[in-house]
């Protein structure tokens, strides 16, 4: 017999040595490694989050039925029953090594979308004209669901509330509300088929299984999820297998990625266990978490205030959840939200991690974010339990409709349309306060046109694509039978972000000092070096001249000024009046990664931009703002809070340090400060970078050089080789520019 170490332990306990549960995260580890090189080879680079998803190198035996003339199917009772059917289609998996069973290998083809007729082609004209891309009409699962409710009741328990609540409201045959509840009952029952395969699986592999950890592994994976089939999760262990299956399930119907309050969900469970003694190692917990992690990356919160505001939400499980991402090391989506009250040992371990890894949990700061969500008629204790759920924003768990990030308005359009109104028309005085008034002209079109849409959306989108898995863990759409995108929720605000702000602000700002105060060149000296993209000797020396202005960042100067100007008036005419149909619409300034998407449709720019290079990024000065071309964190971020538009909605820092810089700088202690200050002044989240510039340049020309190599990109995180060379182009050119 062999000996098994275990934590320190040595016993005679097994044939094999039992793996330690820091082997168990690698071996899933390197898995994730070995599927990230096979999505890369079967779908190139992809530009977003890095989904958990299994590359699967068989087709999946599913053909989606149709119930409309376009052969596509739409709404809820259709898309259940193909869900349903896609389940039970879909492939078994288990990692030998993983406490979880269970993954999700793609999306259903073929189901959901908009019926042609019911798409908003009267709006494309004015998409087109003002370089609306991201419209928001059609945006899925872009809401934060309580995980709360399916946790307590289990699928089984989910099936009986959808049954009871038909029962009660006795929807009239071949309604929408009829149709909700056939849909419902058809995805539930499919996850239950689902998981009773896996159950068989795991018997079936453990009955041939000589590893006998493996098969043991099998068949606990096996009882606990024949438990799960129609119960609801007792242990840690199970509830995390809970929150696997929603995973999948959430990621299959349009990426949904919104998970919740992760430390709080777990800690009644890791606490129960303690104290019965079904955990006696915080090792389990990690492996437990991080198989979790792998399973997929959604958007999840550790810490925070209380709803009174007395307390930090942090507990050990807080710790271990962070533990947990540390030792796994690949992509996670995890936010750590920044309060007054917050224990600062968490804060200290999630800064130790960021310097140790490179990357880390995003900072969700609670100051700008629950104050300026209050502004809005909510209660200050109910706006505390928002938690980040998403690339950029939060949402209050399954009571809220926010639409949130599927939204971007280019800002820098307008202005476009605003200089060639001022230079083609004869009469017009070319004077800055001119430009100003047609860019505002502008800009109150293009919100205009998303409202329209966002009216056009709430009218349409139950009927077409209704929220089918996330109406289970809602309060309402169950209880009411309405979708939670058609009147199911309490509470409606629905999310607009603006781009590309900083580009404006340095452009009105070159204008005025160059053409309006220094007189170095006329109006249509300037209009034709744009037109000409500053061709040639004398367009470059015009176009590093109107570069070289003190730009927004660099403290208290005009492009500030222009910049605080510019987010005040977008998030005046966002939020001053609903929509067409009366939903209340919250401004934020974000970007994702769109910036080189927007820029190719929009011309050279007066602030020395380059027709077709992207614009700004959220609401972070261009990289190179400071003179001399470095970036003072503190000015970045004095920045970034000055034009937070303070209505709940988010306007990220993004810091990229270069690892030697960043110990200069002031090491753990100055990024702790840097962070407590920018909640302090009002910021809203906080995405940090400490990468070697050596590292980042290697990994940019070979990204199989450093193959594990993650980035905390936009608000999200992703393997860098993972990414197309214009998106690693913009981590670069951060990094070199503000180090």
């Amino acid at each position: 017999m062999e000996l098994v170490v275990e934590t320190g332990q040595i016993s005679n306990v097994t044939e094999v040595a039992t793996p330690r549960y820091q082997e168990r995260i690698d071996a899933i580890r390197k898995t994730k490694l070995e599927h990230t090189d096979l999505k890369i080879k079967l779908r190139g680079y992809h530009d977003i989050d890095d989904h958990g998803y299994i590359p699967w190198p068989e087709p999946v035996a599913f053909t989606p039925k149709s119930n409309h003339p376009s052969g596509g199917c739409y709404g809820a009772k259709c898309i259940g029953e193909n869900f349903r059917a896609w389940l039970e289609a879909h492939p078994v998996y288990i990692h030998p090594m993983s406490a979880l069973a269970g993954c999700w290998v793609g999306s259903m083809r073929g189901v959901g979308g908009w019926r042609p007729e019911d798409r908003a082609t009267h709006l494309a004209p004015l998409h087109k004209e003002y370089n609306i891309i991201f419209t928001g009409i059609g945006g899925m699962n872009h809401l934060g669901p309580d995980m709360k409710i399916g946790l307590d009741l289990g699928w089984g328990g989910l099936l009986h509330k959808i049954r009871a609540y038909r029962d009660l409201n006795r929807p009239p045959a071949s309604s929408d509300m009829a149709d909700l509840y056939d849909g419902e009952e058809n995805l539930v029952i499919g996850v239950q088929t689902w998981i009773r395969r896996h159950v068989a699986q795991a018997r079936e592999w453990a009955a041939v299984e000589t590893d006998s950890f493996v098969r043991d592994n099998y068949l606990k994976i096996a009882d606990m999820n024949e438990w799960l089939i129609d119960n609801p999760p007792r242990t840690l262990r199970e509830a995390c297998q809970f929150l696997a299956w929603f995973q999948s399930i959430d990621r299959m119907w349009a990426a949904g990625g919104a998970l919740g309050q992760l430390d709080e969900l777990l800690r009644p469970y890791y606490e129960a266990d303690i104290a019965n003694g079904t955990i006696t190692d915080d090792n389990e917990v990690v492996w437990h978490i991080a198989s979790l992690l792998f399973n997929d990356t959604h958007y999840s919160q550790i810490g925070g205030p209380s709803a009174d505001g007395a307390r930090d939400l942090s507990s050990r499980m807080s710790f271990l959840i962070l533990e947990a991402v540390h030792r796994l090391r690949i992509p996670a989506n995890l936010a750590l939200r920044v309060h007054d009250k917050l224990d600062p040992a968490l804060l200290r371990k999630a800064v130790e991690y960021l310097f140790a890894d490179g990357t880390g949990v995003s900072y969700s700061c609670a100051k700008g974010l629950d104050q300026g969500y209050a502004r809005n008629g909510i209660p200050l204790p109910l706006a505390r339990m928002r938690a980040k759920v998403g690339c950029n924003w939060t949402a209050l768990p399954g009571i809220e409709y926010c639409l949130q990030d599927v939204t971007r308005m280019c800002i820098v359009s307008p202005f476009e349309h605003a200089f060639h109104d001022v230079m083609s028309d004869a009469n017009a005085p070319k004077t800055i306060d001119a430009l100003w008034d047609r860019y505002v002209y502008h800009l109150g079109v293009a919100v205009d046109v998303i409202k329209q849409g966002f009216a056009w959306h709430m009218d349409h989108h139950a009927h077409n694509s209704p929220e089918i898995v996330l109406n289970l863990f809602c309060h309402g759409p169950i209880e009411r039978g309405l979708d939670a995108s058609g009147g199911g929720l309490d509470i409606y605000h629905l999310t607009l972000d603006g781009v590309g702000m900083p580009t404006v602000a340095d452009s009105f700002a070159a204008i005025e000092q160059r053409v309006m105060k220094e007189k170095r060149l006329t109006w249509e000296e300037l209009a034709q070096h744009i037109a000409n993209d500053y061709a040639g000797t004398a367009g470059e020396r015009v176009r590093l001249m109107m570069q070289s202005i003190p730009r927004f960042g660099t403290g208290n100067m005009r492009a500030d000024w222009w910049a605080k100007r510019i987010s005040e008036t977008f998030s005046t005419l966002v939020r001053s009046t609903p929509t067409s149909n009366g939903f209340t619409v919250i401004p934020g300034l974000f970007s994702h990664g769109i910036v080189a998407m927007l820029g190719k449709n929009i011309g050279a720019t007066p602030n020395g931009r380059h027709a077709g290079a992207p614009i700004a990024h959220s609401a972070d000065p261009d990289p190179g703002f400071m003179p001399g071309g470095g970036s003072a964190p503190t000015a970045k971020s004095n920045a970034v809070a000055l034009v937070q538009p303070g209505w709940g909605n988010s306007a990220p820092l993004q810091i990229d340090f270069d690892s030697l810089l960043a110990r200069e700088y002031g090491g753990i202690e100055a990024i702790e400060g840097l962070i407590k200050a920018h909640n302090a002044m009002g910021g809203t989240l906080i995405n940090i970078n400490v990468i070697s510039k050596q590292q980042i340049l290697e990994a940019h020309a070979d990204p199989e050089k450093y193959p594990d190599l993650v980035v905390r990109v936009t608000g999200y995180s992703a393997f860098f080789k993972t990414l197309s060379p214009e998106y690693r182009q913009q981590i670069v050119d951060r990094i070199l520019a503000e180090n």
